[in-house]
């Protein structure tokens, strides 16, 4: 048995595979209900439309400008269009219009009060499906990279475990931090009206690396552990790796959950929903490093030890 640094109550408590497993499928089944149920509000970046951000000359609440917006969509004035406050008396409108949509657009806002325009841009719908593209071959190359880097630093873990099984088990793990912070970001589009931009890929690959950050502690300690002890049990000396870097996972991910709530509270909504998604894929990441890939490697050796 490797050097039990770690509290025996930590340990066990962190070897209740069926508990986390059974909070895994939940979470990852409520996902994808969500996505089912309410999908993805795609913004602009993804089926093209037009950007318009403005500033009223008076301060306008947000709340009033919505209510016109939606009472003019609902009566068929304009096109559907969401609206993003950036400042007190600024706003993102995101659309897809025709010309003579976008001018029924202006005089709606011009009812509201008078106002000058600060940038407009028009996205065509080929940037959108090259950037679609683009984010899809950027996570499977990244999970391929990932998979063969985990497998090379960890090539001489004592048999009979293998270093494929730490780089696969990883990106299982990270693919659950995905679908879930998706599943929790398509619930915040219905609620808040979030939108999946390009902000949005960002937050998932810099998930992508803090999921797998994590899990890699975890993983460095178990491979020293078990090249220390290579007789010893593989369940005992994984929950025990677990137990004695569970404290530093959580301390080092805090700092950023700290920083990422900060920005949520104070920033301006422009970067809210990438906030937001960050936050979430942090928090998730932190759950699946400690109590998620561990028990897959216990779980993959397992069914190996038992088919030999």
């Amino acid at each position: 048995m490797p050097n039990n640094s770690s509290n025996p109550q930590v340990v066990r408590w962190l070897a209740q595979r069926r508990m986390w497993f059974t909070l895994s499928l939940v979470l990852t089944l409520a996902s994808v209900a969500l996505l089912w149920g309410y999908g993805l509000r795609i913004g602009i970046d993804f089926t093209g439309g037009q950007l318009l951000e403005l500033r009223y000359l008076a301060p306008v609440a947000s709340e009033n400008l919505r209510d016109r917006v939606t009472q003019a969509e609902a009566a068929g004035i304009i096109p559907a269009a969401s609206v993003a406050p950036t400042d007190e008396a600024s706003f993102l409108i995101r659309t897809r219009a025709s010309s003579e949509e976008l001018d029924r657009l202006r005089t709606t806002l011009s009812e509201v009060g008078e106002w000058e325009e600060l940038r407009f841009e028009n996205v065509g719908p080929t940037v959108g499906q090259d950037l679609t593209r683009k984010a899809i071959w950027a996570i499977v190359l990244a999970s391929g990279a990932i998979i063969l880097y985990i497998a090379w630093a960890f090539r001489r873990v004592p048999a009979p475990t293998n270093s494929w099984r730490f780089g696969v088990t990883a990106v299982i793990a990270l693919l659950h931090d995905l679908l879930i912070t998706v599943g929790a970001f398509a619930l915040l589009g219905h609620l808040f009206g979030y939108e999946v931009d390009s902000l949005f890929i960002t937050a998932m690959l810099t998930v992508m690396g803090f999921s797998v950050h994590d899990t890699i502690v975890t993983y460095d300690r178990i491979r020293e552990n078990l090249l220390r002890n290579p007789t010893a049990p593989f369940e005992d000396v994984v929950n025990v790796s677990v137990a004695q870097t569970v404290v530093r996972s959580i301390s080092t991910s805090l700092t950023l959950v700290l920083v990422l709530t900060t920005l949520l509270l104070l920033g301006g909504s422009s970067i809210r929903a990438f906030t937001s998604a960050l936050l979430i894929g942090v928090i998730v990441g932190v759950y699946s490093s400690i109590f998620l890939a561990a028990q897959l490697l216990i779980v993959w050796q397992k069914v190996k030890s038992n088919r030999a």
